[in-house]
């Protein structure tokens, strides 16, 4: 990882492409649960939170592996978002 700043621009692009992606599934197909995409929504915003607030976080003793469990938890919990927009 280069930066803090650079994982705070993949926390905040990946996500926001997540909200994109939904927001554009639910404008194209009619059939989609707009409950569900509101959803999934509401969870990558609270994700981009709960990301943001740890990147933030002052009280870090070893600061290389903190940031490697971030991007980490950014690539799960995105890969588990991107499934739950597939299946609507």
């Amino acid at each position: 990882m280069a930066s803090i700043k650079n994982l705070k621009k993949d926390i905040k692009y990946t996500l926001g492409d997540i909200i994109s992606i939904c927001q554009i599934t639910t404008e194209l197909n009619p059939e989609a649960d707009k409950a569900k995409a509101a959803a999934i929504i509401d969870e990558a915003s609270v994700t981009f939170d709960e990301l943001m607030a740890k990147v933030n976080a002052k009280d870090v003793e070893d600061k290389k592996a903190h940031f490697k469990a971030i991007n980490a938890e950014l690539e799960t919990k995105a890969n588990a978002l991107i499934e739950k927009v597939n299946n609507l």
